[in-house]
């Protein structure tokens, strides 16, 4: 068979190009240029009442924006802070929590012999159509003071917290509770980390935060159960019948042969929640706008405050790109962290 000639791959490419082209200039015009848009917008100081190309009251100040935000003391350093730290606690507990019991949703599904599958699949995903708004106001009423949550906890003697209004942080309060530190004089209040004290950094995700992190897990497993579903159909049953007649326990077959063969799709499913927990938002607005005192602002929520109700888009589109970066950074440190490690024979290890 002869190869192509360079000609002909010139063709090829300029056919290829041709027929790429429309869906390059839809991504050009409504995702490529409002992001160099919105990244010039940060460095303007602009109320958005006016074109931020042609001056009037565009005023740009370069890097201020983002030099409040990061290393100049002030308010605008301490809530982004505050948000910061508040969304690394939801993620730390929502991607684990999420990913594990979507893997354990599938796992239940993917049974041969199990009865009435495809009505297990359907109540598992169903949860993951539903709007979001609709879920969070149904939460409102379960999670609040005389809610049904707490009626159900007074039935066995519990004296359940009000939930969406308790601002104290996970960790004090149950080593408070376990009588291992005094809640009120918490340590590590006289180191200051971004403006924001070394003990409120270490206080945990709040009760209100808590209550936004099992909706987040409950919302969010029924999606990733279809995608590990579909990884789990695809693994050779060969792998798993010889490991069967190995004597293999379900555990070491789950560690040893059914997760390595679903890598790829595991890094998927945990690059997703990463992503989507970062850039949480419309729970945290109908949920409580970032009260109680601050405890589930969310760096998103930051910047559309700091956009629509302060003005000033300029800081709200830095705070954007800052989350930006931080997603990077945190996506390249996950795939190096979860990528296939080569034996000395260059053989995955």
């Amino acid at each position: 068979m002869k190869r192509p000639t360079s000609l002909a791959r010139r063709r090829e490419g300029a056919w290829g190009w041709l027929f790429v082209s429309p869906m390059v200039l839809v991504l050009g015009l409504f995702l490529a240029l409002p992001i160099l848009m919105a990244l010039w917008v940060s460095l303007l100081h602009w109320d958005g009442q006016s074109n931020p190309f042609t001056g009037g009251k565009a005023t740009f100040v370069g890097l201020d924006n983002y030099r409040d935000l990061l290393t100049r003391d002030g308010l605008d350093r301490t809530l982004l802070a505050t948000s910061l730290r508040n969304n690394a606690y939801y993620v730390l507990l929502a991607v684990p929590l999420s990913t594990g019991l979507a893997l354990g949703l599938a796992l239940v599904v993917n049974q041969r012999m199990l009865k009435g599958r495809s009505m297990l699949r359907t109540a598992f995903y169903f949860p993951s159509v539903t709007s979001t708004i609709a879920v969070s106001t149904v939460f409102l009423f379960l999670f609040q003071g005389s809610g049904a949550i707490n009626n159900l906890l007074s039935w066995v003697g519990i004296k359940g917290p009000n939930w969406l209004t308790d601002s104290r942080g996970l960790v004090w309060t149950t080593l408070g509770g376990l009588g291992l530190v005094d809640p009120s004089r918490p340590p590590g209040a006289s180191h200051v980390i971004m403006g924001l004290p070394l003990s409120e950094w270490l206080a945990g995700p709040s009760i209100a935060m808590c209550t936004m992190i099992l909706m987040a897990t409950w919302t969010s497993s029924g999606t990733f159960m279809l995608i590990f579903l579909a990884a789990l159909q695809n693994v050779p049953r060969e792998l798993e019948e010889a490991a069967a007649l190995d004597g293999v326990t379900r555990r070491r077959m789950l560690w040893h042969v059914t997760l390595p063969a679903i890598r790829p799709v595991l890094f998927l499913v945990l690059t997703l929640a990463l992503i989507g927990s970062w850039q949480v938002f419309d729970m945290v607005y109908v949920m409580g706008q970032g009260a109680p005192a601050n405890t589930t602002l969310t760096p998103a929520y930051l910047s559309y405050q700091a956009a629509f109700d302060n003005a000033d888009y300029g800081q709200g589109a830095a705070i954007a790109f800052i989350l930006f970066a931080l997603i990077l950074v945190l996506v390249g440190a996950q795939r190096w962290l979860l990528r296939e490690r080569q034996g000395k024979e260059g053989r995955p290890a």
